[in-house]
């Protein structure tokens, strides 16, 4: 962030007004002191003009259903609201506790600008974690 920042010859203030957020949150991001949600990772990937993969690491092929809500800029509530089921829901379907129809795949597919294979394959990568190991 602070890189792709300094490109564009933006100070933190610069960068928190054109985000709409502020420059404490900046800073600690920069600094590595928090971690800014994917709302606000967003904004700042927007004022900076750049995709979020810039700043989350993810092996292409290697991404799960919340991965790809992520690179897409969403929140669990946003992505629900998008295709019409609850926040509990896209949880379940991240962690994999719940089936995923075809309807489901498709709509998720389409809100997060994917193919089907995509998603049944992000989904997979949750079912087939190891005990213990985070989706």
């Amino acid at each position: 962030m602070k890189k792709r920042r300094i490109e564009l010859g933006m100070t933190r203030g610069d960068l928190a007004r054109a985000a709409g957020l502020s420059v404490t949150a900046i800073a600690d991001w920069e600094s590595r002191r928090r971690t800014p949600q994917v709302d606000s990772l967003a904004q700042v990937a927007a004022a900076l003009k750049c995709e979020i993969g810039v700043f989350v690491e993810m092996r292409p092929g290697d991404r799960s259903l919340a991965d790809l809500r992520i690179l897409a800029g969403l929140t669990q509530p946003q992505l629900g609201k998008l295709v019409g089921i609850s926040t509990t829901v896209i949880s379940s379907l991240e962690r994999a506790e719940s089936g995923l129809s075809n309807d489901r795949a498709a709509a998720l597919a389409k809100a997060l600008n994917v193919d089907v294979e995509t998603i049944k394959a992000g989904y997979a990568k949750a079912r087939n974690r190891a005990p213990g190991e985070r989706p």
